[in-house]
């Protein structure tokens, strides 16, 4: 069984093996510190460190250490979805859009306007407005909205097919999860689904820094259903290179 992320012997284990990123470690800790303590809840104090990490690199703030990792982890997250039912009519939600790696792939392959994404982090998203201007999107009308919660009272009733969230259930701790699944099955049209990916452990579930959270895929599911959805583990998604698993959840019939 895996050890936790944030157990001693595991953090002594890795520093062992790797020294280099010592430093860089207890300089993110004491900046975490920090901003966790400056912050009223989780919501501010991650949006907090997205504008720590969106001021020294966008694409380094949403996971991707350099250009062609940001392109490779965009083009699989795309072409994931068109492969299990993404249609270019469908309308879609990201949830957690960045600045987007992804989002600037959905844009051109969904029909005007068909593209919503929000993200806690203004800064996040005024990195997003460059990629729509560079890769010339603009034509494509994608509204990009931030917000303070994920209880999307501001969106219609049964207005999307798909909503997708990567990368965004791995820094949000349970309550976070459990207000998102509250609200998610108003948004979405009866047919629609909704795919996120989470950092799955099969061990006692931890959280690192409350940056990194790791759950059990029960768990979820379990959340998922006191909400009056369904929720299947996507078993394919883990025969590709992403660390992360893949959850889809559906309104329940």
């Amino acid at each position: 069984m895996t050890r936790p992320r944030s157990s001693l012997v595991h953090q002594a284990s890795y520093a062992l093996k790797h020294p280099h990123k010592v430093v860089p470690h207890l300089r993110r800790l004491a900046r975490d510190s920090w901003l966790r303590l400056r912050s009223r809840d989780h919501v501010a104090y991650y949006r907090a460190v997205m504008k720590s990490d969106t001021a020294r690199s966008p694409e380094g703030a949403v996971g991707s250490h350099s250009h062609k990792r940001w392109l490779a982890l965009g083009r699989m997250q795309f072409d994931y979805l068109v492969e299990h039912g993404l249609k270019p009519e469908c309308r879609m939600l990201e949830i957690g859009c960045g600045n987007l790696r992804a989002g600037r792939l959905f844009i051109d392959y969904l029909h005007t306007g068909n593209y919503y994404g929000i993200d806690i982090s203004p800064d996040i998203l005024m990195a997003a407005h460059d990629t729509v201007a560079t890769h010339g999107l603009r034509d494509k009308l994608p509204y990009l909205t931030p917000v303070r919660d994920l209880r999307f009272a501001f969106l219609p009733d049964e207005h999307f097919d798909v909503v997708h969230a990567h990368s965004v259930f791995s820094h949000s701790p349970l309550e976070v999860i459990d207000e998102c699944f509250a609200h998610i099955g108003r948004v979405m049209r009866p047919a629609g689904w909704f795919d996120f990916t989470f950092d799955r452990t099969e061990g006692k579930e931890h959280q690192v820094l409350r940056e990194d959270f790791y759950y059990r895929t029960e768990t979820l599911v379990a959340l998922a259903d006191r909400h009056g959805l369904d929720a299947a583990f996507m078993d394919d998604w883990e025969r590709g290179p992403h660390k992360q698993s893949k959850i889809r959840v559906t309104r329940r019939r």
